[in-house]
């Protein structure tokens, strides 16, 4: 089998405005590392014989720019990852034979032997003709995450702490309140790191009869694209699958979705760091403040106040409080409708 990493890199990271924006999405962002997330996946994956990154027409270039060893997949449209995987599986597979696909998202931190957790998902998804997705052991009940639910016990060694179990997946689980997302740790359930293991034949398969049937179907998959509906991989295929396992993801994972994610990083050599119970990234100062996350291409001083996102880039500021910081997404939504974004 030949192992393909499929990177994707096609969204805008709106919760990470206003670093993150239409014409500078976050996979291009570097936040003080040694390169752009984008760079940093793609040699994350540096163990697959070949590397695509799908992403969109607007940023092929720049893609391009950021990882030039992969090569680059155009989606016709951006229309969540659902058809996004659907339409890559076709394209690979008629490029590549007997391909096995790892697909990871561009804007992950990622610490520890990620190739050996992907190798042995790409076994499993071989040995089942399944799909596989990875486990990540919570370390709080996150609101942010979607969850897995393991069916049993993982094999060969029972728990998540083993290098090659794997479990049937009994029930994804959507992005829970806080009560449900303490009952689903609790109850030994895993986050969803939306990273996944399939060969394009098996994924295509659970894709029949879902919303991405068209895709599947369509002599062209540019054709068959168009007439699918925007949908998440999750609700599309994930949910409504049998043939799905978990093996467990046993490296340090977290999802740079959101400002807040930033406090948990002040270690992970992203150029953040922690500053009098502040997380700061940038050029910032504090007084009297503490628990806040502060970003900026600017200096920012905040002062007697706690517990707030505040981030400065270009002209734009924005101030929320951290446990709300999911939330940017609405002010990206209105910016959006007046052509601001």
């Amino acid at each position: 089998m030949t192992t393909v990493a499929l990177v994707l890199a096609g969204g805008t990271g709106t919760r990470l405005y206003p670093a993150s924006r239409a014409d500078r999405p976050k996979q291009f962002l570097d936040f003080g590392g040694d390169g752009s997330l984008l760079a940093s996946t793609v040699d994350r994956v540096a163990f697959a014989d070949e590397t695509y990154v799908l992403t969109g027409e607007r940023y092929a270039d720049a893609v391009r720019e950021h990882a030039p060893r992969a090569g680059v997949l155009v989606e016709p449209a951006g229309k969540d990852t659902g058809p996004a995987l659907a339409y890559a599986a076709r394209r690979i597979r008629e490029q590549v034979d007997d391909a096995v696909l790892v697909c990871v998202p561009s804007d992950h931190h990622v610490d520890g032997d990620f190739a050996s957790v992907a190798a042995h998902a790409c076994d499993v998804a071989v040995g089942t003709d399944g799909l596989v997705t990875m486990g990540v052991e919570p370390t709080r009940p996150a609101t942010g995450y979607g969850y897995i639910e393991p069916e049993g016990r993982f094999e060969d060694g029972g728990d998540a702490d083993t290098d090659d179990g794997v479990a049937p997946v009994a029930s994804f689980r959507e992005k829970p309140d806080a009560e449900t997302a303490r009952e689903l740790v609790d109850a030994g359930c895993l986050w969803n790191a939306g990273i996944f293991a399939w060969t394009p034949d098996a994924f295509l398969r659970e894709c029949r009869n879902t919303p991405l049937t068209p895709i599947v179907t369509a002599d062209d998959p540019a054709e068959g694209f168009a007439r699918a509906e925007a949908v998440s991989v999750d609700y599309a295929v994930l949910e409504r699958t049998d043939d799905a396992y978990v093996v467990p993801a046993t490296f340090d994972w977290d999802d740079l979705g959101a400002w807040d994610a930033l406090e948990r990083l002040t270690d992970a050599g992203l150029g953040v760091e922690e500053r009098d119970g502040n997380a700061v990234l940038g050029d910032g100062l504090t007084s009297d403040a503490s628990g806040n996350v502060v970003a900026g291409d600017k200096h920012v001083s905040l002062v007697g106040v706690d517990d707030l996102v505040v981030a400065a880039f270009d002209d734009r500021v924005l101030v929320v409080p951290k446990d709300e910081a999911q939330r940017v997404r609405e002010v990206v939504s209105e910016l959006r409708e007046e052509n601001l974004f």
